[in-house]
């Protein structure tokens, strides 16, 4: 079924477990989440962003079949765009038929985050759609960033970003970054800022930068209230590493076996993250509910 992230997350929320959401740039990464998911009992987001969709993820193509996959499958799908950069991108991801729609101002005024945050959500809204916003800011691992709690989210601040802009979700920052991390490295994570946001919002919080951050990290930050976990370089890392085990093991393999064993290493490593983060076996849902997005 292919539905809203809302729906995916309260329920989340409500019952205290996170749910992967996985940049996808092509129909073996989407397909492969997807089936994890069934298998798993449990809802996915798929997502991607508008630097991969200018690279391969192209939206008018990708869009009609996630969501052909979507509705076929027997848990919810959520089709997430990440880290929307603009009004107008937001604009056209509603267009394409995206469930969900981040809109990332995290790096601007907190004023104009607000402002523009305001008008995503008032838009996406009035279409069914649900919105994700980040406050704080999660930067890029290689400039190492996610270190120091100046970019870290503010309590205070953030219980006045909800109120003000009704988003859907919140990504908070709390030590994490995008990309990869330096060799050895792990993340050291704000667990009790992470509580304070909890208790406060009481409603569902995303991490960003999942990639890296280490099993127990995760684990933690799960049972501190995180409930939307964002992977991509240990997705694309998977792919890689079977690619290149079969190269080594199989040289003449040809351009469809590469496929074939790139898809069935991310659907492993879905299975394997969805375990983790405790969504397998949760799966309930009401075709009759709203959320659903036929």
């Amino acid at each position: 079924m292919y539905v809203n992230m809302k729906y995916i997350l309260d329920a989340a929320n409500r019952d205290n477990y996170a749910v992967m959401a996985i940049n996808c740039i092509n129909m073996e990464m989407a397909r492969a989440a997807i089936e994890a998911a069934e298998e798993e009992h449990s809802p996915i987001i798929v997502q991607f962003g508008v630097g991969q969709m200018a690279k391969m993820a192209h939206p008018s193509e990708m869009v009609p079949m996630i969501k052909a996959m979507a509705q076929r499958a027997n848990v919810p799908v959520c089709l997430n765009l990440d880290h929307g950069p603009s009004f107008e991108a937001e604009v056209d991801a509603i267009k394409w038929g995206f469930s969900n729609v981040m809109i990332d101002a995290s790096s601007l005024p907190y004023k104009e985050n607000v402002r523009r945050s305001r008008m995503v959500v008032d838009m996406a809204h009035a279409n069914g759609i649900s919105v994700e916003a980040e406050l704080g800011h999660v930067g890029q691992a290689a400039d190492g960033d996610g270190r120091t709690a100046d970019m870290y989210t503010n309590v205070e601040q953030a219980v006045e970003f909800v109120k003000a802009t009704g988003v859907d979700a919140l990504a908070v920052a709390i030590g994490t970054a995008h990309g990869k991390y330096p060799e050895g490295f792990v993340p050291k994570l704000d667990f009790q800022r992470l509580a304070e946001l909890k208790a406060a919002l009481k409603m569902p919080l995303v991490l960003h930068g999942g990639s890296g951050s280490g099993e127990e990290n995760i684990r933690k930050a799960v049972a501190g209230g995180i409930n939307k976990i964002n992977v991509c370089t240990d997705a694309f890392h998977a792919a890689e590493k079977a690619i290149k085990a079969k190269w080594e093991a199989e040289p003449n393999t040809d351009y469809l076996g590469i496929c074939m064993v790139a898809e069935k290493a991310v659907k492993e490593f879905v299975r394997d993250y969805i375990r983790l983060i405790g969504s397998n076996n949760r799966y309930t849902f009401d075709a009759a509910d709203n959320g659903s997005k036929e």
